[in-house]
């Protein structure tokens, strides 16, 4: 894990891009089927976009037919913070990078046929990934 990431807006807008800084510090999201994540299928770690933190394995990705890469479970149970998000009139589940804060997408029960029955719907831009070796 790496070191708890805490940066200001400003020493983030140098290290991100516009569209990752509005999707992972101002909790915007991407299109959907947009993402150059979304059909990744390569073995590997998918990471923080901000801050690098681990997330994600590729053997926990699927197919949920929503336009964003989607997952059953993080890599560890301490890798997300899940808040609850009140916005859009409607009650979700936010899910935050436990490492520096970073909006990564939401968390959803409706994950059917997979282990854990959830469905972690992230955004592209606020992931990275690293190939399996």
């Amino acid at each position: 894990m790496n070191e708890r990431a805490t940066k200001s807006d400003e020493e983030w807008r140098e290290v991100l891009t516009p569209e990752q800084f509005a999707v992972l510090r101002e909790a915007s999201t991407e299109r959907p089927w947009t993402g150059e994540l979304l059909d990744e299928s390569r073995a590997g770690l998918y990471t923080c976009g901000a801050c690098n933190a681990d997330l994600f394995q590729s053997g926990t990705k699927f197919d949920s037919g929503c336009g964003w890469p989607s997952f059953y479970e993080s890599v560890r149970p301490d890798a997300v913070t899940l808040v609850e998000d009140r916005s859009l009139g409607m009650v979700r589940t936010e899910v935050r990078c436990a490492n520096c804060g970073s909006h990564l997408g939401h968390v959803f029960d409706d994950g059917f046929g997979t282990p854990t029955g959830d469905r972690y719907c992230m955004n592209s831009l606020s992931l990275g990934f690293k190939a399996a070796e």
